[in-house]
């Protein structure tokens, strides 16, 4: 029996290849899927890296996934960076027909709401200069309570005011991948949400795309959030 030529064992590697990479892939697309599912809170793409073989192109898997999933009961969605499996959007009023009732929002949290989502990094003094009205500690409560606006940092201002932003649980809440799907002023006023007579100069700002720090913004540090009582003073005991 002949030995195969250098360039026969080349040939023959290389059509080896694909299968073990095709395995690995596979392996990946399972490993992905179960760690999505398995978590109660959207999964980054680098947390799934660290657990499958290297050198897997994540995104190319998460939208294959997607892809998958897009005309079942669940789709897989992309939340701030992020992967979670949703109940499909036409099918949300069977879930919410067994769900509990959910607490409305009063339309001055809703209000609030909205100035941080498009105008963060904000203080209370801006809200309350946008919407010309006092803004209580309550409404804030409430809105953080329910996990969709946080602390960012502080002003390099006088008096250093907190900066709110939103979180990712606010995103998720509301069905949108990022900050930039919120809608623009012509959808506000398709919805009804804006009157017809509004200014001729009003107008909504894009949105922050990014939740790093701004120029003008120091990040929150533990003495921060013990003067605002989220910690207990460092040292206290139990």
């Amino acid at each position: 029996m002949t030995e195969p030529d250098d360039e026969q064992q080349h040939v023959g590697h290389e059509a080896e290849t694909p299968d073990v990479d095709d395995r690995l892939v596979s392996e990946a697309e399972r490993i992905a899927e179960a760690l999505v599912f398995a978590s109660a809170q959207p999964v980054s793409e680098a947390f799934i890296a660290e657990r499958v073989a290297r050198g897997i192109d994540i995104p190319a898997i998460m939208q294959k996934l997607k892809a998958d999933y897009a005309m079942r009961g669940v789709n897989l969605v992309q939340v701030d960076g992020a992967w979670a499996f949703r109940t499909a959007a036409d099918l949300s009023f069977v879930i919410r027909r067994d769900e509990s009732e959910v607490r409305k929002l009063s339309r001055a949290a809703l209000e609030v709401l909205a100035i941080i989502a498009y105008h963060q990094p904000v203080t209370r003094a801006e809200i309350e200069d946008i919407r010309g009205v006092q803004t209580s500690k309550g409404t804030l409560d409430v809105l953080m309570e329910a996990g969709w606006v946080r602390f960012r940092g502080r002003r390099r201002t006088p008096g250093r005011p907190v900066t709110l932003g939103t979180t990712r649980d606010f995103l998720d809440h509301f069905g949108l991948e990022e900050l930039r799907d919120l809608p623009g002023l012509e959808e506000l006023k398709g919805a009804g949400l804006l009157s017809g007579r509004i200014p001729a100069n009003f107008n909504i700002p894009s949105p922050l795309m990014s939740d790093e720090l701004t120029e003008d913004e120091d990040p929150i540090t533990q003495l921060d959030l013990e003067e605002l009582g989220i910690l207990p003073p460092s040292g206290s005991s139990d």
